[in-house]
């Protein structure tokens, strides 16, 4: 079974040293969070990441959940971890005191998501649709609604779905089948299947809440016709116990390369009963609410997998033996740690996983400033920068997500693709990453043509962060990283230049680089985190000497050795695509 143990210290550095947003600090009710609460929930979270849950991901790879007689049944332990996952509050974590939440901000619960990613993301995707679901019932249903369902669902005894997908249609969410009949009581009557959806069905909770996506007879074509409805699994009475069975069935679950822990499922609603959610046919704006803030999760997924792979290539590294490193005087073989190559591999992940968590903590203080602050304007300028990070997050931290767990694989050599050492695993259960909650490619897309080309978000945030690094500039011991990522700003400026004359006359050559944009934009924006480490582990250096050292040392390593893939991908992009668009394959 694989090793983990939460980096703590590492996540309370970010909390103590880079919760730098000014407006972030102006939410009143964020006031009283302070060092030594948070430390204590994740000392807390990391105890149960690391000795419950933490052995379900070998459990549940290997007694994966079965279905039979209609009935989805969750692997062994499963059952007895939700009951002390629920007991123990942990769902109820970022919500609403008013639902019974705790209350805390993104800033601390992103940590959470992070360390249940690294346990097991089986075990994890049964509770994190339920918090997807809060948030869009929180923001769009009426109060009699929310007082209905939303502190089951806080407390964990009934979870959440969103039932997007069909199978004619897969993303392109216009072509949905899906219906739903208005009755004389103001509920719905739904019909239609939906397919690959998490959490579908199980038998850790008392109730399942769909959202699903469905028409309504007469409504628009495309996207401009859909509904959103919240139907679920038992109907709820007026009283808020559980009713009768609601027409939803489980047709069946999916057998997967990953995450089989995790029931995938095909559901049946056949004259189910449903509420609608917000205005009629504006169902896909309400259910962006829920996938947004769903795909900065799946990013963290990404993270979460990679420091795993990363704690156990390391491990393995400090304990295998083989070959003579160079300048060895052992007479024997030396550990592979000393090989040069290895160090590479295991400098890429550290580097990529450091500065990406720096990164998701950026972005959570803007979460928090976009749903929290009191001034309308600054809100929505927190809300642009989520919207722009995005798809980043969530693509840029798969992607890389695939090459840790594929490297660490590579340090274990041959042991790494058998099942006993357990990195395999991790490379399955992180490759639906790029696939669900919109396709890595899509993400790009959405990213330049709607977030870049279409406002003016990238002008924002590279005024903003160049902003901030005028005050480094004036640091000599920062002067020559600032150096360095002002070229990359000014490669990312010609690179946005291009797309926009590009956009003009040939939106193939735009189509064709939005994959290479994204991974600069990522290369960039770890790099600025970098900036950020670096300017507080020179100003705090004598406090902790070894720790900010290996910080210095270990963003030196990403400034000299990954942000120089940006220039590549840019180089690639701009040759335009022609030789794709004029292949022949036939």
């Amino acid at each position: 079974m694989p090793i983990y143990n939460a980096p703590v210290e590492e996540m309370m550095f970010l909390f103590d040293h880079l919760k730098d947003n000014k407006n972030y600090k102006e939410i009143d009710k964020y006031k009283e969070i302070n060092s030594d609460l948070v430390k204590d929930i994740l000392q807390q979270a990391a105890k149960i990441n690391q000795e419950l849950i933490l052995p379900l991901a070998k459990i549940g790879d290997e007694k994966p959940c079965v279905y039979e007689n209609g009935i989805v049944r969750s692997p062994p332990g499963y059952k007895e971890a939700y009951k002390k996952f629920i007991e123990d509050g942990w769902t109820s974590l970022s919500c609403d005191p008013k639902y019974g939440g705790q209350g805390m901000p993104k800033t601390v619960s992103t940590f959470f998501e992070e360390m249940l990613s690294s346990s097991s993301l089986s075990f994890k995707l049964y509770s994190e649709l339920s918090i997807g679901a809060y948030n869009c019932i929180l923001h769009h249903a009426d109060e009699q609604i929310k007082n209905k369902y939303l502190p089951k669902i806080v407390e964990g005894k009934w979870s959440g779905t969103m039932c997007l997908t069909e199978s004619h249609c897969g993303t392109d969410l216009g072509l949905l089948k899906s219906k739903a009949v208005k009755q004389k009581d103001n509920s719905y009557k739904l019909t239609g299947q939906k397919i690959f959806i998490t959490s579908g069905d199980h038998d850790l909770t008392e109730n399942i809440i769909h959202l699903v996506l469905a028409r309504v007879p007469g409504s628009p074509s495309g996207t401009k016709g859909i509904s959103l409805f919240l139907v679920p699994k038992f109907v709820v009475k007026d009283n808020g116990s559980i009713g009768p069975k609601n027409g939803v069935n489980t047709g069946s679950i999916e057998t997967k390369m990953g995450i089989k822990g995790s029931p995938t499922c095909v559901l049946n609603f056949e004259n189910a009963t449903g509420y609608m959610i917000g205005p009629e046919n504006k169902g896909l704006s309400s259910m962006f609410t829920m996938m947004n803030l769903e795909r900065i999760v799946v990013g963290i997924q990404g993270l979460g997998i990679s420091e795993t792979a990363y704690q156990n290539a390391l491990s393995y590294a400090k304990e295998r033996k083989q070959g003579k490193a160079n300048n060895s005087n052992n007479k024997d073989a030396d550990l592979i740690i000393k090989h040069a190559d290895i160090r590479r591999s295991l400098m890429n992940m550290k580097s990529l996983i450091e500065g990406q968590r720096s990164l998701a903590f950026w972005v959570s203080q803007q979460i928090d400033v976009s749903l929290n602050h009191s001034n309308s304007t600054i809100k929505k300028n927190a809300n642009d920068m989520v919207s722009m990070m995005t798809p980043l997050i969530k693509s840029f931290f798969t992607d890389i997500g695939m090459e840790i767990t594929n490297d660490a694989i590579q340090v274990f050599g041959g042991y790494g693709y058998t099942k006993d050492q357990g990195v395999e695993q991790l490379f399955r259960d992180n490759r639906i990453t790029p696939i669900y909650e919109g396709t890595n490619s899509v993400q790009a897309i959405d990213l330049v043509f709607r977030k870049i080309l279409n406002n003016n978000i990238y002008n924002n945030y590279i005024s903003q962060i160049s902003k901030e690094i005028q005050d480094y500039e004036k640091n000599e011991e920062l002067a020559l990283f600032v150096q360095k990522f002002q070229k990359y700003v000014e490669l990312i400026n010609n690179f946005t230049s291009w797309l926009i004359e590009k956009n003009k006359n040939s939106k193939d050559d735009v189509s064709a680089a939005c994959n290479d944009y994204l991974k600069v934009l990522g290369y960039l924006g770890l790099a600025h985190s970098w900036l950020k480490i670096l300017k507080v582990s020179y100003e705090k250096y004598d406090t902790n000497k070894s720790f900010f050292e290996d910080k210095i040392n270990t963003a030196t390593y990403y400034f000299d050795k990954i942000l120089p893939r940006a220039q590549s991908h840019y180089l690639s992009a701009i040759t335009g695509s022609k030789s794709m668009m004029k292949a022949n394959f036939n």
